[in-house]
């Protein structure tokens, strides 16, 4: 079997394969139109985020077999259409499960105790403790909107931290750490908002100028998700507006983000959609990639 690596993949993965006898090329930092004349060479590919595996690449990809995508999204796939061209389509969902809930929790402190803005006033050369009067999180409310791997894992750490765990998920009944709810009901009780869940259709612009305004005053909203569920508008102007204090965004409507004006306000803080980027999820993700292509090479090759 041939496979092409599209993206940066740990290196002890790619060693893994070959060492089960799968031929591997690497060309990591491919471009879009290079892989459409060389992609009708590979009867598998390795993507992460980077890579955009649409319906015109799909149609070139005329020995394509296999795709495994590193990470825990499939948006960057047109997963229904490659099914329908007998493509099998994998991806790593619990391997950076760990690395985005810490990530999240990471949000939570920095938004109580305004820990970016405080270093920022600091190499500024400027002493302002007073402005940075903080919150502790101990006895707030959390609610987590999907409640899937990473929301379990966040639900687990927050409750040892002392929180309130509510969470909404139309998929899950019930909940190990977390009391489930309606979205209603997490929107109007929740003191933090983390959200964990896919972009879909139905989940596009989920936290929009209806759900801001059945917040409480002061909430703090987290996504390390993926952008469009927050409506970025809305968010930017229910901080403006005084219904929002803080937000932690990992990621963005448009990736990547330069210029959004929601940096312009102090409440946002932010990071370049570096959830799964940690070493250890790196390993895993590369440990379970390597599995899993080995494994269906086994099978169909």
């Amino acid at each position: 079997m041939k496979v092409l690596i599209c993206d940066p993949t740990d290196p002890k993965a790619i060693e893994a394969m070959r060492s089960a006898g799968i031929d591997i090329d690497v060309r990591d930092d491919i471009s879009a139109d290079d892989l459409l004349i060389a992609i009708s060479n590979y009867e598998g590919i390795v993507v992460r985020g980077r890579t955009k595996v649409r319906q015109s690449l799909i149609d070139a990809a005329i020995n394509l077999k296999a795709i495994v995508r590193g990470g825990v999204g499939l948006d960057n796939i047109d997963v229904e259409y490659a099914k329908s061209k007998g493509i099998t389509v994998m991806n790593t969902p619990a391997a950076s499960s760990i690395s985005v809930a810490e990530l999240s929790i990471s949000y939570m402190f920095a938004l109580a105790r305004r820990i970016p803005q405080a270093t920022a006033s600091m190499k500024a050369g400027l002493w302002e403790k007073k402005k940075f009067k903080g919150t502790e999180i101990y006895g707030k409310v959390l609610g987590i909107i999907g409640i899937g791997r990473i929301g379990r894992e966040v639900a687990k750490r927050a409750v040892a931290l002392g929180m309130k765990v509510i969470a909404y998920d139309p998929w899950v009944k019930e909940a190990e750490n977390a009391e489930m709810v309606s979205l209603d009901d997490l929107l109007g009780r929740s003191d933090y908002i983390t959200l964990h869940l896919p972009l879909t259709e139905e989940t596009r612009h989920l936290i929009d100028r209806d759900a801001f305004g059945k917040m409480k005053d002061g909430i703090r909203i987290i996504d390390c998700a993926r952008g469009g569920i927050l409506d970025e508008d809305a968010l930017y102007d229910a901080i403006a507006g005084g219904k929002v204090a803080g937000a932690g965004l990992d990621v963005y409507t448009e990736e990547p983000s330069k210029g959004n004006k929601l940096f312009e306000l102090d409440q946002v803080i932010g990071s370049p959609h570096v959830g799964a980027a940690t070493k250890e999820a790196q390993a895993r993700v590369g440990a379970e990639v390597a599995e899993k292509m080995i494994a269906f090479s086994r099978e169909n090759c």
